[in-house]
Protein backbone atom coordinates (compact mmCIF):
# COMPACT_ATOMS: atom_id res chain seq x y z
CA UNK A 1 0.00 0.00 0.00
CA UNK A 2 1.35 3.31 -1.02
CA UNK A 3 1.35 5.49 1.70
CA UNK A 4 0.41 9.46 1.10
CA UNK A 5 3.13 12.17 0.94
CA UNK A 6 2.85 14.57 4.26
CA UNK A 7 1.77 17.18 1.42
CA UNK A 8 -1.18 15.34 0.63
CA UNK A 9 -2.25 14.23 3.98
CA UNK A 10 -1.82 18.20 5.13
CA UNK A 11 -4.22 19.15 2.09
CA UNK A 12 -6.98 16.25 2.35
CA UNK A 13 -6.71 16.95 6.49
CA UNK A 14 -6.90 21.27 5.57
CA UNK A 15 -9.84 19.79 3.34
CA UNK A 16 -11.75 17.59 5.60
CA UNK A 17 -11.44 20.71 8.61
CA UNK A 18 -12.55 23.66 6.42
CA UNK A 19 -15.56 21.43 5.15
CA UNK A 20 -16.40 20.37 8.53
CA UNK A 21 -16.31 23.68 9.55
CA UNK A 22 -18.00 24.90 6.86
CA UNK A 23 -20.98 22.61 7.31
CA UNK A 24 -21.50 23.20 10.72
CA UNK A 25 -21.78 26.87 9.90
CA UNK A 26 -24.16 26.27 7.35
CA UNK A 27 -26.30 23.83 9.26
CA UNK A 28 -26.17 26.58 12.27
CA UNK A 29 -27.23 29.27 9.97
CA UNK A 30 -29.63 27.16 8.33
CA UNK A 31 -31.20 26.49 11.71
CA UNK A 32 -31.00 29.84 13.15
CA UNK A 33 -33.08 31.61 9.95
CA UNK A 34 -35.37 29.00 10.05
CA UNK A 35 -35.95 29.46 13.86
CA UNK A 36 -35.77 33.84 13.30
CA UNK A 37 -38.73 32.79 10.44
CA UNK A 38 -40.66 30.51 12.89
CA UNK A 39 -40.79 32.76 15.66
CA UNK A 40 -41.59 35.80 13.40
CA UNK A 41 -44.55 34.03 11.73
CA UNK A 42 -46.12 33.03 15.53
CA UNK A 43 -45.30 36.07 16.90
CA UNK A 44 -47.53 38.01 13.81
CA UNK A 45 -50.42 34.92 14.10
CA UNK A 46 -50.49 35.35 18.52
CA UNK A 47 -50.69 39.15 17.71
CA UNK A 48 -53.80 38.44 15.72
CA UNK A 49 -55.41 35.86 17.82
CA UNK A 50 -55.35 38.16 20.74
CA UNK A 51 -56.38 41.16 19.37
CA UNK A 52 -59.40 38.92 18.32
CA UNK A 53 -60.01 37.79 21.13
CA UNK A 54 -59.52 40.94 23.27
CA UNK A 55 -62.42 42.30 20.82
CA UNK A 56 -64.55 39.10 21.69
CA UNK A 57 -63.68 39.79 25.58
CA UNK A 58 -65.32 42.91 25.73
CA UNK A 59 -68.48 42.67 24.20
CA UNK A 60 -72.25 42.31 25.66
CA UNK A 61 -72.27 38.42 27.34
CA UNK A 62 -74.65 36.68 24.62
CA UNK A 63 -73.84 38.67 21.71
CA UNK A 64 -72.95 36.44 18.46
CA UNK A 65 -69.48 35.69 17.89
CA UNK A 66 -67.99 37.48 14.64
CA UNK A 67 -64.72 37.76 13.21
CA UNK A 68 -62.99 41.26 12.67
CA UNK A 69 -61.96 41.53 9.38
CA UNK A 70 -60.50 44.51 7.17
CA UNK A 71 -63.23 46.21 5.07
CA UNK A 72 -61.95 45.13 1.18
CA UNK A 73 -62.02 47.09 -2.08
CA UNK A 74 -60.95 50.32 -0.82
CA UNK A 75 -58.27 50.84 -3.20
CA UNK A 76 -55.18 49.36 -4.18
CA UNK A 77 -53.26 47.62 -1.62
CA UNK A 78 -50.38 44.78 -1.00
CA UNK A 79 -51.24 43.56 2.18
CA UNK A 80 -51.92 39.64 1.50
CA UNK A 81 -54.97 38.13 3.23
CA UNK A 82 -53.61 34.74 4.58
CA UNK A 83 -54.76 34.80 7.97
CA UNK A 84 -57.26 32.28 8.77
CA UNK A 85 -59.32 32.98 11.47
CA UNK A 86 -62.08 31.14 13.12
CA UNK A 87 -63.82 31.05 16.81
CA UNK A 88 -64.86 28.03 19.09
CA UNK A 89 -67.58 27.66 21.54
CA UNK A 90 -67.65 25.82 24.47
CA UNK A 91 -68.87 22.70 22.90
CA UNK A 92 -65.86 22.84 20.08
CA UNK A 93 -67.99 23.95 17.53
CA UNK A 94 -66.88 26.55 14.88
CA UNK A 95 -68.78 29.24 16.00
CA UNK A 96 -67.52 31.87 13.57
CA UNK A 97 -64.72 32.37 10.83
CA UNK A 98 -62.96 34.62 8.74
CA UNK A 99 -64.62 35.14 4.98
CA UNK A 100 -61.30 33.66 3.27
CA UNK A 101 -61.90 30.36 4.76
CA UNK A 102 -65.44 29.87 2.82
CA UNK A 103 -66.74 26.56 3.88
CA UNK A 104 -63.89 24.87 5.47
CA UNK A 105 -62.86 25.12 9.81
CA UNK A 106 -59.54 24.35 11.03
CA UNK A 107 -59.33 21.33 13.08
CA UNK A 108 -60.15 21.70 17.11
CA UNK A 109 -58.27 19.28 19.18
CA UNK A 110 -60.95 17.55 21.05
CA UNK A 111 -58.80 18.08 24.15
CA UNK A 112 -58.29 21.85 23.15
CA UNK A 113 -59.70 23.14 26.45
CA UNK A 114 -57.63 21.09 28.55
CA UNK A 115 -54.68 22.59 26.76
CA UNK A 116 -55.71 26.01 27.36
CA UNK A 117 -55.96 25.64 31.49
CA UNK A 118 -53.36 27.98 32.15
CA UNK A 119 -53.98 30.68 29.63
CA UNK A 120 -51.53 30.59 27.21
CA UNK A 121 -51.60 30.06 23.08
CA UNK A 122 -51.48 26.45 21.72
CA UNK A 123 -49.58 26.17 18.76
CA UNK A 124 -49.58 23.06 16.75
CA UNK A 125 -48.73 22.39 13.01
CA UNK A 126 -51.00 20.99 9.89
CA UNK A 127 -48.96 19.23 7.30
CA UNK A 128 -51.73 19.85 5.15
CA UNK A 129 -54.64 22.44 4.85
CA UNK A 130 -56.00 23.81 1.86
CA UNK A 131 -53.46 22.17 0.03
CA UNK A 132 -50.43 23.74 1.99
CA UNK A 133 -48.98 23.02 5.49
CA UNK A 134 -50.29 25.16 8.16
CA UNK A 135 -49.29 26.72 11.38
CA UNK A 136 -52.42 27.42 13.85
CA UNK A 137 -52.33 28.71 17.17
CA UNK A 138 -55.49 28.99 19.81
CA UNK A 139 -56.21 31.35 22.40
CA UNK A 140 -58.46 31.54 25.06
CA UNK A 141 -61.29 34.07 25.28
CA UNK A 142 -61.75 35.67 28.99
CA UNK A 143 -64.70 37.26 30.40
CA UNK A 144 -66.95 34.52 28.03
CA UNK A 145 -68.36 31.60 29.14
CA UNK A 146 -69.53 31.13 26.14
CA UNK A 147 -66.65 31.04 23.81
CA UNK A 148 -63.83 28.80 24.44
CA UNK A 149 -60.97 29.57 21.57
CA UNK A 150 -59.64 32.04 18.91
CA UNK A 151 -57.78 30.20 16.46
CA UNK A 152 -56.02 31.93 13.75
CA UNK A 153 -53.72 29.51 11.02
CA UNK A 154 -51.19 31.07 8.74
CA UNK A 155 -49.36 29.22 5.32
CA UNK A 156 -45.97 27.92 6.06
CA UNK A 157 -45.29 27.27 2.20
CA UNK A 158 -43.76 30.65 2.24
CA UNK A 159 -41.54 29.84 4.88
CA UNK A 160 -40.18 27.08 3.83
CA UNK A 161 -39.85 28.62 0.62
CA UNK A 162 -37.49 31.01 2.10
CA UNK A 163 -35.91 28.27 4.01
CA UNK A 164 -35.06 26.40 1.17
CA UNK A 165 -33.58 28.79 -0.92
CA UNK A 166 -31.80 30.35 1.80
CA UNK A 167 -30.27 26.71 2.12
CA UNK A 168 -29.29 26.63 -1.61
CA UNK A 169 -27.90 30.10 -1.13
CA UNK A 170 -25.80 28.52 1.53
CA UNK A 171 -24.98 25.57 -0.31
CA UNK A 172 -23.55 27.22 -2.65
CA UNK A 173 -21.98 29.42 -0.37
CA UNK A 174 -20.17 26.78 1.56
CA UNK A 175 -18.88 25.09 -1.81
CA UNK A 176 -17.58 28.29 -3.18
CA UNK A 177 -15.60 28.75 0.19
CA UNK A 178 -14.32 25.31 0.39
CA UNK A 179 -12.89 25.70 -2.65
CA UNK A 180 -11.66 28.66 -2.51
CA UNK A 181 -9.99 27.76 0.54
CA UNK A 182 -9.05 24.40 -0.80
CA UNK A 183 -6.74 26.16 -3.67
CA UNK A 184 -5.68 28.93 -1.33
CA UNK A 185 -4.87 25.89 0.96
CA UNK A 186 -2.85 23.80 -1.68
CA UNK A 187 -1.09 27.39 -2.87
CA UNK A 188 0.04 27.81 0.24
CA UNK A 189 1.18 24.27 1.11
CA UNK A 190 2.63 24.12 -2.42
CA UNK A 191 4.84 27.14 -1.77
CA UNK A 192 5.94 26.01 1.52
CA UNK A 193 6.91 22.70 0.78
CA UNK A 194 8.51 23.87 -2.24
CA UNK A 195 10.27 25.56 -0.17
CA UNK A 196 11.41 23.21 1.69
CA UNK A 197 11.69 20.57 -0.78
CA UNK A 198 14.41 23.18 -2.33
CA UNK A 199 16.25 23.24 0.99
CA UNK A 200 15.97 19.27 1.27
CA UNK A 201 17.73 19.49 -2.22
CA UNK A 202 20.23 21.49 -1.58
CA UNK A 203 21.25 19.39 1.60
CA UNK A 204 21.44 16.42 -0.45
CA UNK A 205 23.93 17.83 -2.48
CA UNK A 206 26.27 18.87 0.76
CA UNK A 207 28.57 16.48 1.53
CA UNK A 208 32.17 15.69 3.30
CA UNK A 209 33.79 17.50 0.41
CA UNK A 210 32.03 20.71 -0.01
CA UNK A 211 30.95 21.35 3.87
CA UNK A 212 31.48 25.06 2.98
CA UNK A 213 28.31 25.02 0.98
CA UNK A 214 25.36 26.69 2.73
CA UNK A 215 21.67 26.55 1.92
CA UNK A 216 20.57 29.67 0.21
CA UNK A 217 18.30 31.60 2.29
CA UNK A 218 15.30 32.73 0.86
CA UNK A 219 15.41 36.41 2.07
CA UNK A 220 12.76 36.59 4.64
CA UNK A 221 12.70 35.94 8.45
CA UNK A 222 9.68 33.39 8.84
CA UNK A 223 9.32 30.17 9.44
CA UNK A 224 11.40 28.99 6.30
CA UNK A 225 13.93 31.27 7.39
CA UNK A 226 14.73 30.34 10.86
CA UNK A 227 14.87 27.14 9.21
CA UNK A 228 17.65 27.45 6.93
CA UNK A 229 19.37 29.51 9.93
CA UNK A 230 19.13 26.52 12.31
CA UNK A 231 20.09 24.53 9.38
CA UNK A 232 23.22 26.55 7.95
CA UNK A 233 24.30 27.14 11.90
CA UNK A 234 24.15 23.12 12.24
CA UNK A 235 26.23 22.45 8.95
CA UNK A 236 28.94 25.26 10.74
CA UNK A 237 28.74 22.72 13.94
CA UNK A 238 29.38 20.10 11.06
CA UNK A 239 31.83 21.63 9.59
CA UNK A 240 34.17 22.92 12.60
CA UNK A 241 33.50 18.99 13.66
CA UNK A 242 34.78 17.04 11.02
CA UNK A 243 37.50 19.63 10.12
CA UNK A 244 39.03 18.97 13.91
CA UNK A 245 38.36 15.26 13.19
CA UNK A 246 39.98 15.40 9.95
CA UNK A 247 42.91 17.52 11.85
CA UNK A 248 43.01 15.30 15.05
CA UNK A 249 43.53 12.04 12.70
CA UNK A 250 46.19 13.86 10.58
CA UNK A 251 47.91 14.25 13.65
CA UNK A 252 47.31 11.53 15.54
CA UNK A 253 48.17 9.73 12.43
CA UNK A 254 51.85 11.63 12.68
CA UNK A 255 52.18 10.81 16.26
CA UNK A 256 51.89 7.44 16.00
CA UNK A 257 53.94 7.12 12.56
CA UNK A 258 57.20 8.67 14.56
CA UNK A 259 57.23 6.50 17.21
CA UNK A 260 56.47 3.48 15.01
CA UNK A 261 59.21 4.08 12.29
CA UNK A 262 61.68 4.78 15.09
CA UNK A 263 61.11 1.08 16.82
CA UNK A 264 60.95 -0.53 13.46
CA UNK A 265 63.98 0.93 12.15
CA UNK A 266 65.71 -0.26 15.26
CA UNK A 267 64.61 -3.65 15.20
CA UNK A 268 65.73 -3.84 11.76
CA UNK A 269 69.35 -2.78 12.63
CA UNK A 270 69.66 -5.11 14.75
CA UNK A 271 68.52 -7.82 13.04
CA UNK A 272 70.70 -7.29 9.96
CA UNK A 273 73.92 -8.86 11.85
CA UNK A 274 74.74 -10.78 14.95
CA UNK A 275 75.54 -8.56 18.22
CA UNK A 276 76.62 -9.20 21.42
CA UNK A 277 74.57 -9.50 24.34
CA UNK A 278 74.54 -5.92 25.24
CA UNK A 279 73.55 -4.74 22.17
CA UNK A 280 70.64 -6.39 22.13
CA UNK A 281 69.50 -5.07 25.61
CA UNK A 282 70.25 -1.33 24.20
CA UNK A 283 68.04 -2.03 21.57
CA UNK A 284 65.59 -3.45 23.57
CA UNK A 285 65.32 -1.00 26.76
CA UNK A 286 65.10 1.92 23.74
CA UNK A 287 62.18 -0.17 22.21
CA UNK A 288 60.47 -0.36 25.38
CA UNK A 289 60.80 3.71 25.66
CA UNK A 290 58.92 3.51 22.40
CA UNK A 291 56.41 1.70 23.39
CA UNK A 292 55.91 3.06 26.33
CA UNK A 293 55.48 6.38 24.80
CA UNK A 294 53.33 4.96 22.27
CA UNK A 295 51.37 3.50 25.40
CA UNK A 296 51.44 6.92 26.58
CA UNK A 297 49.80 8.48 23.39
CA UNK A 298 46.81 5.79 22.92
CA UNK A 299 45.73 6.05 26.94
CA UNK A 300 45.51 9.81 26.15
CA UNK A 301 43.45 9.88 22.64
CA UNK A 302 41.19 7.50 24.37
CA UNK A 303 40.57 9.71 27.24
CA UNK A 304 40.14 12.37 24.89
CA UNK A 305 37.69 10.67 22.98
CA UNK A 306 35.44 9.48 26.22
CA UNK A 307 35.65 13.46 27.10
CA UNK A 308 34.51 14.14 23.67
CA UNK A 309 31.65 11.48 24.09
CA UNK A 310 30.64 13.01 27.23
CA UNK A 311 31.53 9.73 29.26
CA UNK A 312 34.68 11.05 31.18
CA UNK A 313 32.91 12.65 34.17
CA UNK A 314 34.21 12.02 37.75
CA UNK A 315 32.31 12.46 40.93
CA UNK A 316 31.77 16.28 42.15
CA UNK A 317 32.61 16.89 45.67
CA UNK A 318 34.70 19.69 48.04
CA UNK A 319 38.13 19.75 47.87
CA UNK A 320 40.92 20.52 49.58
CA UNK A 321 43.47 22.01 47.16
CA UNK A 322 46.42 22.28 49.66
CA UNK A 323 46.46 18.52 49.99
CA UNK A 324 45.73 18.46 46.38
CA UNK A 325 48.46 20.04 45.52
CA UNK A 326 50.89 18.68 48.54
CA UNK A 327 50.41 14.96 47.31
CA UNK A 328 50.75 15.99 43.52
CA UNK A 329 54.26 17.60 44.61
CA UNK A 330 55.26 14.37 46.70
CA UNK A 331 54.73 12.36 43.19
CA UNK A 332 56.21 14.40 41.01
CA UNK A 333 59.72 14.92 43.29
CA UNK A 334 61.75 11.44 41.34
CA UNK A 335 60.97 13.79 38.02
CA UNK A 336 62.32 16.66 39.52
CA UNK A 337 64.98 15.40 41.19
CA UNK A 338 65.56 13.50 37.91
CA UNK A 339 66.37 16.54 35.82
CA UNK A 340 67.65 18.53 38.88
CA UNK A 341 64.46 20.96 38.94
CA UNK A 342 63.12 22.57 42.28
CA UNK A 343 59.41 21.68 43.36
CA UNK A 344 58.59 24.84 45.39
CA UNK A 345 54.83 25.56 46.91
CA UNK A 346 53.28 28.43 48.08
CA UNK A 347 50.63 27.72 49.84
CA UNK A 348 48.95 30.54 51.56
CA UNK A 349 45.32 29.63 53.08
CA UNK A 350 43.62 26.36 52.19
CA UNK A 351 41.46 26.78 49.16
CA UNK A 352 38.23 24.63 48.92
CA UNK A 353 37.14 24.19 45.55
CA UNK A 354 34.02 21.92 43.96
CA UNK A 355 35.34 19.66 41.22
CA UNK A 356 36.11 15.77 40.96
CA UNK A 357 39.43 14.33 42.41
CA UNK A 358 40.80 12.42 39.69
CA UNK A 359 40.61 14.83 36.88
CA UNK A 360 41.80 17.79 38.76
CA UNK A 361 44.85 15.23 39.67
CA UNK A 362 45.69 14.24 36.16
CA UNK A 363 45.42 17.90 34.85
CA UNK A 364 47.89 19.52 37.75
CA UNK A 365 50.86 16.43 36.77
CA UNK A 366 50.22 17.38 33.27
CA UNK A 367 51.15 21.11 34.70
CA UNK A 368 53.60 20.70 36.76
CA UNK A 369 55.40 17.39 34.23
CA UNK A 370 55.33 20.14 32.03
CA UNK A 371 56.65 22.70 33.88
CA UNK A 372 59.80 20.40 34.88
CA UNK A 373 60.29 19.34 31.40
CA UNK A 374 60.54 23.15 30.16
CA UNK A 375 62.54 24.36 32.83
CA UNK A 376 66.67 24.28 32.77
CA UNK A 377 69.09 22.11 35.00
CA UNK A 378 68.94 24.08 38.89
CA UNK A 379 65.47 25.85 38.14
CA UNK A 380 62.22 25.48 39.87
CA UNK A 381 58.81 25.34 39.33
CA UNK A 382 56.39 27.21 41.63
CA UNK A 383 52.91 25.92 42.85
CA UNK A 384 50.68 28.70 44.57
CA UNK A 385 47.48 28.58 45.64
CA UNK A 386 44.62 31.71 45.21
CA UNK A 387 41.35 32.86 45.69
CA UNK A 388 39.73 35.13 43.63
CA UNK A 389 36.66 36.09 45.75
CA UNK A 390 35.29 38.22 42.75
CA UNK A 391 35.07 35.36 40.15
CA UNK A 392 34.12 32.88 43.05
CA UNK A 393 37.00 31.12 41.95
CA UNK A 394 40.13 29.33 43.08
CA UNK A 395 43.55 29.46 41.64
CA UNK A 396 46.13 26.62 41.33
CA UNK A 397 49.31 28.46 39.70
CA UNK A 398 52.12 26.74 38.35
CA UNK A 399 55.36 28.82 37.17
CA UNK A 400 58.69 27.65 35.94
CA UNK A 401 61.76 28.91 34.65
CA UNK A 402 61.95 27.80 31.19
CA UNK A 403 61.52 29.46 28.26
CA UNK A 404 57.95 30.58 28.23
CA UNK A 405 55.61 30.94 25.57
CA UNK A 406 55.79 33.43 21.89
CA UNK A 407 52.58 35.14 21.87
CA UNK A 408 51.85 33.60 18.62
CA UNK A 409 51.82 29.81 20.07
CA UNK A 410 49.30 31.56 22.80
CA UNK A 411 46.16 31.03 20.73
CA UNK A 412 46.79 27.31 20.14
CA UNK A 413 48.25 26.49 23.07
CA UNK A 414 45.45 23.86 24.28
CA UNK A 415 45.07 22.23 20.37
CA UNK A 416 45.55 18.97 20.29
CA UNK A 417 49.14 17.74 19.06
CA UNK A 418 50.10 21.42 18.95
CA UNK A 419 53.94 22.20 20.12
CA UNK A 420 55.63 25.65 19.24
CA UNK A 421 59.15 26.18 17.90
CA UNK A 422 59.92 26.88 21.78
CA UNK A 423 58.81 23.51 23.38
CA UNK A 424 60.18 21.75 20.29
CA UNK A 425 63.33 22.65 21.17
CA UNK A 426 63.28 22.64 24.93
CA UNK A 427 61.75 18.93 25.31
CA UNK A 428 60.52 15.97 23.38
CA UNK A 429 56.35 15.25 24.04
CA UNK A 430 53.61 14.29 22.17
CA UNK A 431 51.35 18.00 22.19
CA UNK A 432 48.57 16.16 24.22
CA UNK A 433 49.45 16.85 28.11
CA UNK A 434 47.74 20.25 28.09
CA UNK A 435 44.61 19.71 25.21
CA UNK A 436 43.83 16.65 27.52
CA UNK A 437 44.28 18.84 30.61
CA UNK A 438 41.91 21.54 29.32
CA UNK A 439 39.33 19.13 28.03
CA UNK A 440 39.16 17.23 31.34
CA UNK A 441 38.86 20.54 33.32
CA UNK A 442 35.77 22.04 31.09
CA UNK A 443 34.35 18.58 31.19
CA UNK A 444 34.13 19.79 35.03
CA UNK A 445 33.56 22.87 35.26
CA UNK A 446 37.06 24.10 35.48
CA UNK A 447 39.23 25.90 32.95
CA UNK A 448 42.62 26.20 32.08
CA UNK A 449 44.61 29.67 31.53
CA UNK A 450 47.90 30.34 30.12
CA UNK A 451 50.59 32.98 29.95
CA UNK A 452 53.84 34.49 30.64
CA UNK A 453 54.88 35.30 34.59
CA UNK A 454 56.30 38.44 34.86
CA UNK A 455 60.02 37.38 35.81
CA UNK A 456 59.86 35.09 32.53
CA UNK A 457 58.69 31.19 32.04
CA UNK A 458 55.48 29.85 31.53
CA UNK A 459 52.76 30.53 34.07
CA UNK A 460 49.70 28.28 33.89
CA UNK A 461 46.20 29.25 36.07
CA UNK A 462 44.28 26.35 36.64
CA UNK A 463 40.89 28.10 37.63
CA UNK A 464 38.09 25.91 39.88
CA UNK A 465 34.37 27.05 41.52
CA UNK A 466 34.90 27.53 45.10
CA UNK A 467 32.56 25.97 47.52
CA UNK A 468 29.61 28.37 48.43
CA UNK A 469 30.35 29.89 51.23
CA UNK A 470 27.78 29.50 54.30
Amino acid sequence: MTMLSFRRRLAMVHFAVVSLVMAVVAAVGIWAFSTDLRGDLDDAILALAELESGMLAVAEPGTPAVVHEAARNRGPSYARVDRLVQVVDKDGQVVARSANMGSATLPVPADLRAQLVGGGPLYEDLERFAGEPTRVVSVPVPNRPDLMAVQVAASLEDLNHAVASAGVMMLLLTVVLILALGIAGELLTRRVFNAIDDIVEQARRIGQRNLASRLPHPGVPDEIGRLVDTLNEMLDRLERGIEAQRNFTADASHELRSPLSRLRAELEIALRRPRDAASYVETLHSALDEVESLTLLVEELLVLARLDAGQERGEMESLSLADLVRETMRRMAPVARQRQVVLTVSEGADVQAVSARVPVQLALTNLIDNAIKYSPQGGAVNVSLLADAAAREAIVRVTDDGPGIEPSDLPHLFERFYRGARAREAAAGLGLGLSLAQAVMHAHGARLEAGNAPGGGARFDLRLPMVAAG
